[in-house]
């Protein structure tokens, strides 16, 4: 796997953000375990879509007090490789997007964390990919032959918006909510969406580490 590039230093103390964009992914959120937070953890609910992610995500930096946060984009996906399965994870190597591509941090400390989260889910790494629309049928196979493993609609344009505004470390960790094989029409109507849920409330510490190592000193 590639090396991730070396996480850029962040201000003394700087807050955590963990954008998210649907209620249900909020609610998973904020209902999800805690323990292990080392600095101010702000969870902000984007709304729908990359241009809701990108208005969200520009006001939100535009606060002091989230400046020069770390930003992890997350919530649930469209898994597009064979074999995948609702409740699993994705972990991006790199986000992509009609306006470029957005290096992530971190990525094989997040695999570990997650790995301890949740025990027993498999995490999936590699390029995730944007879209302006729920992907459907031959559309996964397209974006699959792109080298994308999973596809949403604001983990492009949230963590774009966040290196835009300044240097920072950024990371997208997104839940599989259906797959080539287990396409899912409602979330939270079948075992799927509520497998995606329960994963997606366990993530929390995950990140927690994540960012507690990026104030670590340089050796």
């Amino acid at each position: 796997m590639t090396e991730n590039p070396a996480a850029p230093r962040p201000s003394e103390n700087p807050r955590l953000l963990v954008a998210c964009a649907l209620g249900i992914e909020n609610l998973a959120l904020r209902t999800g375990g805690r323990a292990g937070a080392r600095a101010p953890v702000t969870v902000l609910r984007t709304g729908m879509g990359p241009r809701a992610a990108e208005r969200a995500m520009t006001r939100a930096l535009g606060d002091a007090a989230l400046r020069d946060a770390a930003v992890v984009a997350t919530g649930f996906c469209a898994g597009l490789a064979p074999g995948m399965h609702p409740g699993d994870l994705v972990v991006a190597e790199e986000t992509r997007d009609a306006h470029g591509r957005t290096p992530c941090v971190g990525t094989e400390l997040l695999v570990e964390e997650l790995v301890r989260a949740v025990p027993g889910r498999t995490v999936h790494t590699g390029p995730l990919t944007g879209s302006d629309h729920v992907v459907r049928g031959h559309e996964r196979g397209d974006l699959l032959a792109t080298g994308a493993i999973a596809v949403d609609m604001e983990s492009a344009a949230t963590l774009r918006t966040a290196a835009a505004a300044g240097e920072r470390p950024v990371a997208a960790v997104r839940v599989v909510v259906d797959a080539p094989e287990h396409e899912l029409v409602r979330i939270g109507t079948v075992r799927g969406g509520l497998s995606a849920f329960r994963v997606l409330r366990a993530v929390l510490p995950a990140f927690f580490e994540w960012h507690r190592s990026l104030l670590l000193p340089r050796r």
